[in-house]
């Protein structure tokens, strides 16, 4: 990791630094998807089956595509009892949190005459994209599929790349049926993210898209946006830890350590107030690394995106924090409410040395599909809100009408928009 004392301008640096892994700037990859989306929008399966043998070393059919149920049972045979147990608990932490979020429509009245109100209703389809590759996430099935499903989504298809014998790990499996995926389909990049988007002969069209994945499924859902609607386009993983001369250097390093490992482009950072803690931190990351199944990965993201700050003072500390808005802050220090109340920017926020990151990622039920690259200054984490749409409710009777109607008529001649002011006019010709 790199040693900085923080100031004005290297602070400046390392944010540019970081925010370059978005996936505003790979072009020679947007070229590629662009690719893949036109042929899956003109070919359908067809396409989505020869970039699946061109991308995952599988040749399939048409009717290999769907999941079975009995694969699915499969899958049940080939999970351990109690992993399957931890699942349904963190289901019901999950499922309780969310709950919390769900809204409700609303009508007000006036004595004039006038009705106005928001109605609430979910997206008819959604669709679940789960990455494959280098890891099986379980837990992003269960983060993507139940506020989905509080918010009361007719029908949840799900896409997830196999291996090169045609299975779907079996985790996954089981975390789609427990959490309540509809329907499952063998396909994965940028080709599921345009089945998904435009349909095919076999993977229906949906309404909204969520879920992470690499760069080309970022710029996928980038590209399709407005054809259907997505989450956000997620760029790599992030953790940024705040801690004073009160943290535990043990604590801190495995944290740092625990979203490095997710790819060689993840970026964990630690500003401190405490040259000890920088120090010590340091030397506990390099013992870490000993034992590490994944300290390769570790290795490269810590080169290349691991940043040690060192800070003047907490204020210029939380400045930092906000400048960089991260995905995932840890705020590790003396009075960690005191400092969350000056943080403006952050996908998920973790009070205490025992609220370690992992902690939201599996089983504490907040969402853990979450703002990077800086977007947590006007993203949300992922919640019901994101498959619900609202409609505006709007009722006016005669008598309300008429008290009003030369005001809208003028506004409307404003505009110079004549039909505008004739529609409402026409209601009150003598």
């Amino acid at each position: 990791m790199k040693y900085i004392t923080l100031n004005a301008e290297n602070k400046n640096t390392v944010l540019k630094e970081l925010q370059n892994r978005s996936p505003e700037v790979f072009e020679e990859q947007e070229r590629t998807v662009r690719r893949i989306l036109e042929e899956v929008r003109a070919r359908g399966d067809e396409a989505v089956l020869d970039y699946t043998e061109q991308f995952d070393g599988i040749r399939m059919n048409a009717s290999d595509l769907p999941v079975s149920d009995s694969e699915i049972e499969e899958a049940y045979r080939n999970v351990a009892p109690e992993l399957i147990e931890v699942i349904r608990k963190a289901l019901v932490n999950i499922r309780a949190f969310h709950e919390k979020q769900k809204r409700n429509s609303w009508i007000t009245t006036s004595e004039d005459g006038t009705m106005l109100g928001v109605r609430y209703l979910p997206v008819e389809r959604a669709g679940v994209y789960v990455p494959g590759g280098k890891a099986a996430y379980p837990s992003s099935v269960l983060m993507n599929i139940v506020p989905a499903k509080v918010a009361g989504v007719q029908e949840i298809i799900m896409t997830t790349p196999c291996g090169k014998d045609g299975s779907v790990n079996p985790a996954v499996l089981v975390a789609a049926k427990e959490a309540g995926a509809d329907r499952v389909f063998k396909a994965g990049g940028a080709q599921a993210v345009a089945a998904l988007a435009y349909g095919t002969e076999t993977i229906p069209r949906v309404d909204k898209i969520v879920g992470p994945g690499n760069i080309y499924v970022a710029l996928a859902k980038k590209a399709v946006f407005g054809s259907v609607s997505i989450d956000s386009v997620a760029g790599p993983s992030e953790i940024l830890v705040l801690a004073d001369e009160t943290a535990n250097p043990r604590f801190v390093a495995a944290d740092l350590l625990s979203q490095a490992e997710h790819d060689e482009m993840a970026s964990a950072v630690l500003i401190t107030t405490s040259e000890k803690v920088a120090e010590q931190t340091q030397e506990e990351i390099r013992g870490f690394l000993q034992t590490l199944s994944r300290k390769d990965i570790i290795s490269r993201s810590l080169e290349q995106f691991g940043y040690i700050l060192l800070a003047g003072s907490m204020e210029d500390a939380i400045e930092a924090a906000n400048a960089f808005a991260p995905e995932h802050l840890e705020i590790q220090t003396a009075d960690p409410l005191g400092v969350m109340t000056r943080i403006r920017h952050a996908g998920a926020i973790f009070l205490g040395s025992y609220s370690s990151e992992p902690l939201g990622d599996y089983f504490a039920g907040p969402n853990h599909v979450l703002p990077t690259s800086g977007t947590a200054r006007f993203f949300s984490p992922l919640s019901v809100d994101d498959f619900m749409k609202k409609s505006s409710i709007i009722q006016y009777s005669e008598e309300a009408l008429r008290r009003v109607h030369r005001d809208i008529e003028q506004f409307a001649m404003c505009e110079q928009l004549t039909a505008h002011a004739n529609s409402i006019a026409v209601r009150f010709e003598q």
